[in-house]
């Protein structure tokens, strides 16, 4: 018989074992988390509201990101990513037991992490900070339980330590997109476990590819992608087997594509583009049965497409920016998985395959810059999928296929300089989606059809140098120039248009370049036209008669006006000067014109008086202040008069006014078409009414009405820095100690908008105009009518971002992923940022005429940069007005090394704003 007694003991026995434990640890767990919380963590989204103790032996599991074991309920991981979470590097988290996982990436977390901090951590199995912003060197870290360790995407800099190589256990190292600047070291080789191995875009001391790669027998994932990698690629990656994603892409390497690749039956991708890759594409990648992706193009590769590799079933093949040479294999055409072909810069010859696209679903076709001859292949569209067609400067003739004029998928067209001739199908001007339509230089003839309205998408028309013919369709410019809100560009020249110009030409509101010259038009310009804000308008030659409108009547102008001879202005030599009309004609016309004033001044004294009756002399407009000031809007108003201009851009004049009291303020008044007004004025009230920060232009008021909006700013004494720079005033900045103390409160100023404000702001217009100097010559960044607000965490290096319907900021300025992703980042404000600093230091234009063809003032200076050591780069690109001490040009050289970091053709690679100014201040 059972002691009863005794199974109680033993109960209370198991209960202390056992159970008290587990309570002991929820309780302790719990501690911990909240302790972290409360005292190392900034949670401004309130994520984490939850982590809260209501009675001592609760457990976590059920709290924000906490994951416990199913059968005792012990934390084994926290996963915090993309949380918007700030603070140091929250170490306590390790002391939790139990722990295996720590997922804490996409967030703010700041600081550097050192070997002490990391000491606890040393039983996680899967470790991950990327996406933050910590800074300083890699510490040392062992561990011979971690699997995953990802660092990627922050500002970790110097070698990476010995320890990393001890990690047997490690599968997954990805440490992308940081400031590592040793040499890749080849103790990494001793990781036989890795499955993933990321160390892409880091700036390493010139490398080789480690012969001790082909140690990393399991490894499925190479990315190296930009990483200062020379020399020839080892005959040991045949070694790895296991191998599926290759991307050696955007360094230095040399020599031949090895035979060795062919052994990776693996292999889903190749990318070796962007390098210095020559001999022929061997033959032998065509064994490669898993193969979908090959881009080798951008490097010195030669000879013919082999035809086995033709043959392959790829998804993509890139093999542009070559030297390739001969036919393209008629069976390329037979793929039936073809998405991507670009052939472009090469030799090519040939007709290309006739049935090319009938079985493939072909998104995107480039053959240009080659020497293909023949009709276009008509089934390019087959499939209904194609979007991008490109084959201008080969000898193709013949007509466009009627075909394309059912592609209802196309979006980008260019034919130019071609040999191509006939009509244009009538279905293909009416293509919805088209965004950019290039059909110039070929013998095309016949008129533009009136459905070309319906591309309401459409950005360029560029159908110069034909035989295009008839009248310029009114109506192809739709009733609702809201729907063309998008064409910057309108190249009709050297056609045979007759008739007049269309009006309503000058109601298209983002039109920037107009080029109708060589035609038959006759008719008086249109007065329209000078709404318009045109960097590039030429009518030359063609039969236009009268006065030149008082808007193009400027020296600026003249060159696209010569060569209609019945044109006349009053002081544009050499147009004749324009009859004057004879006295008593004047007489009588100053008459009418005295007589109808009178009329419309009488009748507005009336609306007027009896609106001001009937509304109780209530203001008709809305009035908010954002500073302290001691003037009304009132005393604003006389002063908005021409003389009183000090400015123009876009959407705007700015009006200097100097008050009663002697304050001087500038006073924006926006312009334009209503909505792109009413967005500038709302984008700037919303960011600078909320921002106090010394390196910020100050909003004091703002004052909007049914039919104006103007905005109040302190006065900026010396103007922008782009009209210091490069007008009259660069005396002013003669020597680099005032150029530097201005690039560093720049700086400041740009990094408080992308981690102080709350949310984020992106400016997405920095440049060296919208950088105003007082009369200290202080910097304030200024000018936020394109400045958007985030939802999203710093540190995104392109992948995120808040997408936008069209390109918005200048040209020169514009970082390369924005014009194609038109996705807002901090980035692309680092990039902008970096070509200030590049002013700055060479005193040029972004688009300088001295660069050369298709050259700014990036590509200019990194090519110097490549080709010189870095002190005969700065004696070279250095502004000669500015005289500078052999210590201030080694200052200038590491500056230089920050705006080449900033402009970065890839965003992963670019500090982020904050990095910039502790880098800016080093130099100090």
């Amino acid at each position: 018989m059972r002691n009863p007694n005794f199974e109680t003991l033993l109960f209370c026995v198991f209960w202390v074992s056992f159970a008290l434990p587990f309570v002991v640890s929820f309780n302790g767990d719990s501690q911990i988390l909240s302790r972290v919380k409360n005292s190392q963590l900034g949670d401004p989204n309130g994520k984490l509201r939850d982590w809260v103790i209501s009675n001592p032996d609760q457990s976590p599991c059920n709290w924000t990101g906490i994951g416990c074991e199913a059968r005792n309920r012990t934390v084994i991981s926290i996963d915090l990513s993309g949380y918007g979470i700030s603070g140091g590097f929250p170490f306590e988290f390790c002391r939790i037991r139990t722990l295996r996982f720590l997922y804490l990436a996409d967030n703010f977390f700041n600081g550097s992490l050192s070997s002490q901090a990391l000491s606890p951590c040393f039983r996680l199995r899967e470790f991950d900070l990327s996406d933050n912003l910590f800074i300083g060197e890699l510490p040392d870290f062992w561990s011979d339980n971690l699997e995953v360790l990802r660092l990627s995407n922050n500002n970790f800099s110097g070698d990476i330590p010995v320890s990393f190589g001890q990690m047997r256990s490690l599968k997954v190292l990805s440490l992308g997109g940081n400031l590592l600047d040793g040499k890749i070291p080849s103790f990494l080789g001793n990781l036989t476990e890795l499955t993933n191995f990321e160390l892409g875009f880091n700036p390493f001391k010139a490398s080789h590819l480690p012969e001790e790669i082909g140690n990393m027998l399991k490894l499925e994932v190479l990315w190296l992608s930009n990483s200062n990698l020379v020399g020839e690629i080892p005959f040991s990656i045949g070694n790895l087997v296991s191998l599926q994603n290759l991307d050696l892409s955007c360094n230095f390497l040399s020599g031949k594509i090895p035979e060795s690749l062919s052994m990776l039956k693996n292999l889903v991708q190749i990318e070796l583009y962007q390098n210095q890759l020559s001999g022929e594409l061997p033959e032998s990648l065509a064994e490669l049965p898993a193969l979908l992706r090959l881009d080798v193009s951008q490097n010195s590769l030669a000879g013919k497409l082999p035809k086995k590799i033709a043959a392959m079933q790829l998804e993509s093949l890139n093999l542009n920016d070559n030297f390739f040479t001969g036919e393209i294999p008629q069976v390329l055409s037979s793929n039936k998985y073809l998405t991507q072909l670009k052939l472009f810069n090469n030799s090519f010859t040939g007709k290309l395959p006739s049935d090319l696209g009938k079985f493939s679903p072909l998104e995107e076709f480039d053959v240009s810059t080659n020497n293909f001859d023949g009709e276009l292949p008509p089934f390019l569209c087959y499939k209904k999928k194609l979007q991008r067609i490109v084959v201008f400067e080969n000898r193709f003739s013949g007509k466009i296929p009627e075909s394309y004029g059912e592609c209802e998928s196309l979006n980008y067209v260019r034919m130019g300089d071609n040999t191509l001739s006939g009509n244009v199908p009538e279905n293909f001007w009416g293509r919805t989606l088209i965004q950019f339509l290039e059909l110039h230089s070929n013998h095309f003839e016949g008129s533009i059809s009136s459905s070309i309205s319906a591309l309401q998408q459409l950005t360029s028309l560029l159908i110069s140098g034909n035989n295009f013919s008839g009248e310029i369709p009114a109506r192809k410019i739709p009733d609702s120039v809201s729907s063309w809100t998008e064409l910057t560009e309108l190249n009709l020249a050297r056609n045979r248009f007759t008739g007049e110009i269309p009006p309503t030409l000058g109601s298209l509101p983002a039109l920037l370049y107009l080029d109708l010259s060589g035609n038959l038009l006759s008719g008086k310009i249109p007065e329209d036209l000078t709404k318009l804000r045109l960097n590039q308008f030429n009518i030359s030659d063609n039969f236009l008669n009268g006065e030149v409108p008082s808007g193009f009547n400027h020296e600026y102008f003249l060159t696209g006006l010569l060569g209609n001879p019945n044109l006349c202005s009053p002081n544009l030599d050499p147009l004749p000067t324009c009859p004057r009309i004879k006295p008593a004609t004047l007489y009588v016309m100053a008459i009418i014109t005295f007589c109808f004033l009178l009329l419309i001044g009488s009748l507005i004294w009336f609306l007027r008086t009896r609106s001001n009756f009937l509304t109780n002399t209530r203001r008709p407009y809305k009035v908010t202040s954002f500073q302290r000031i001691e003037f009304s809007e009132e005393e604003l108003f006389p002063f908005l008069k021409d003389e009183c201009i000090i400015g123009t851009g876009g959407s705007c004049r700015v009006y200097k006014v100097k008050l009663k009291t002697g304050q001087t303020v500038a006073v924006k008044r926006l312009w334009g078409v209503k909505r792109e007004a009413e967005d500038v004025f709302r984008s700037e009230t919303e960011s600078l009414g909320r921002i106090r920060h010394g390196n910020i232009v100050k909003l004091l008021m703002c004052c909007s009405g049914d039919e104006f909006r103007i905005l109040v700013y302190e006065y900026m004494e010396n103007g922008s820095l782009g009209d210091v720079l490069h007008g009259d005033k660069c005396a002013v900045l003669p020597d680099w100690p005032k150029r530097f103390t201005i690039a560093i409160g720049a700086a400041q100023g740009l990094a408080y908008l992308h981690h102080d404000c709350q949310p984020p702001i992106v400016h997405r217009d920095v440049k060296s105009n919208n950088i105003l100097l007082d009369a200290e010559m202080r910097p304030r960044v200024a000018d936020f009518g394109l400045a958007k607000t985030l939802q999203i965490t710093a540190g995104d290096s392109g992948g995120g971002g808040a997408a936008m319907s069209r390109v918005a900021g200048t040209h020169g300025y514009i970082a390369p992923e924005y014009s194609y992703t038109l996705k807002v980042t901090e980035k692309s404000d680092v990039y902008s940022f970096g070509v200030v600093l590049l002013e700055l230091i060479t005193g040029k234009r972004p688009n300088d005429p001295s660069f050369g063809e298709n050259k700014d003032v990036v590509k200019w200076v990194t090519e110097v940069a490549l080709s010189l050591s870095s002190a005969e780069c700065v004696a070279q690109i250095v502004d000669p007005r500015m005289k500078s001490s052999a210590s201030e040009l080694k200052e200038i050289q590491k500056v230089l090394n920050v705006a080449l970091q900033c402009t970065s053709a890839f965003p992963m690679n670019r500090p982020s704003m904050r990095k910039v100014v502790e880098l800016l201040k080093d130099q100090w």
